[in-house]
């Protein structure tokens, strides 16, 4: 395993007509989880200063790792928040075989992990030097793109299907106010044939999906998973209940633009101008989820509607 010593370093992210804000991340935090096999390795980022911070614990895709997704977790945090990214098992930094015992309960493990790290928020707030006492532990939202989508909408109310269709268990949390779903994939209805004999847990119910979330699709997602197209992604939005957006991204593929990071393996679609509407609309969602009375989100949906060349359209309900 890692060093699991903090290694603390400092991010600048732009801002217009103004100082750049800092941020301090910590890294490896280890949080102790018997009977995983491994202990939970988290990367903690907030701003530099600051109080009553709102928290995001995001969930990564397949292989990656708390190390991913800077374009995400460096705007979230230099906008005021609490940014908490565990290491699942099926990080390519583990190494775990495939024929590890742990394997076929990955995917509740991953579910297991978030709830670790709320169980351990003031160890984590502890990890950052001056954090402590600056975090607001009531205003909570979850995220995840792809397969860490799926793991967050848990949190959320989404249950999975057992082979008769029978949700199975409630694994939704009550301290998650809010989420934000990128490229979470379909009902399972549509799988390719390897999807339905080797991935059972990809057998979604939206039905009990209550809390309030904004959902990000790519009208390019064309998934070998499953045998529809692109609208396969937009399944959580429709046939989720409460109140839920839906962005969906002109010509994006899986990435999106580029959120697991630039110029990597997984980004097929890099565009700068994509991934900086995705920072935009996510942060203003956060906030105003987390605070009803942040005006953010309802200014960032009357700017997109209102652009004459946009790089996506919005849906809501």
């Amino acid at each position: 395993m890692p060093d699991s010593k903090p290694d603390s370093n400092i991010a600048n992210t732009q801002e217009t007509a103004s100082a750049p804000p800092v941020i301090v991340s910590a890294k490896l935090v280890v949080l102790s989880a018997p009977g995983r096999g491994e202990d939970l390795q988290v990367r903690v980022s907030a701003p530099a200063t600051g109080g009553e911070l709102p928290v995001v614990v995001f969930s990564h895709g397949f292989g990656w790792s708390m190390n991913g997704y800077a374009p995400l977790a460096d705007f979230w945090a230099a906008r005021g928040f609490v940014v908490l990214q565990p290491t699942h098992l099926d990080s390519r930094t583990l190494g775990l075989p495939a024929e590890d015992p742990r394997t076929p309960r990955i995917w509740r493990f991953r579910i297991e992990d978030l709830k670790r790290v709320l169980d351990g928020l003031e160890v984590l707030e502890a990890s950052v030097p001056g954090l402590s006492g600056r975090v607001d532990r009531s205003r909570i939202a979850v995220a995840g793109h792809s397969w860490g989508a799926q793991t967050a909408s848990a949190l959320l109310g989404a249950r999975v299907l057992d082979s008769d269709g029978v949700p199975g268990e409630d694994m939704s949390d009550p301290r998650v106010k809010a989420g934000v779903l990128l490229a979470l994939t379909g009902l399972g209805d549509d799988l390719a044939p390897f999807a339905a004999e080797n991935f059972p847990f990809m057998k979604p119910s939206f039905d009990t999906m209550t809390t309030p979330a904004l959902i990000v699709a790519g009208d390019h997602d064309q998934s070998a998973l499953s045998t529809r197209g692109p609208d396969w992604f937009a399944d959580p939005y429709t046939y989720s209940p409460g109140s839920k957006s839906l962005l969906t991204l002109f010509g994006a593929e899986h990435s999106l633009g580029g959120i697991p990071g630039y110029e990597v393996a997984e980004t097929t679609d890099e565009s700068p101008a994509r991934v900086a509407l995705i920072q935009q609309l996510t942060s203003a969602f956060l906030h105003s989820a987390l605070r009803p009375e942040d005006s953010s989100w309802q200014a960032a949906v009357t700017a997109l509607e209102e652009d004459p060349n946009p790089l996506g359209k919005l849906q809501r309900k």
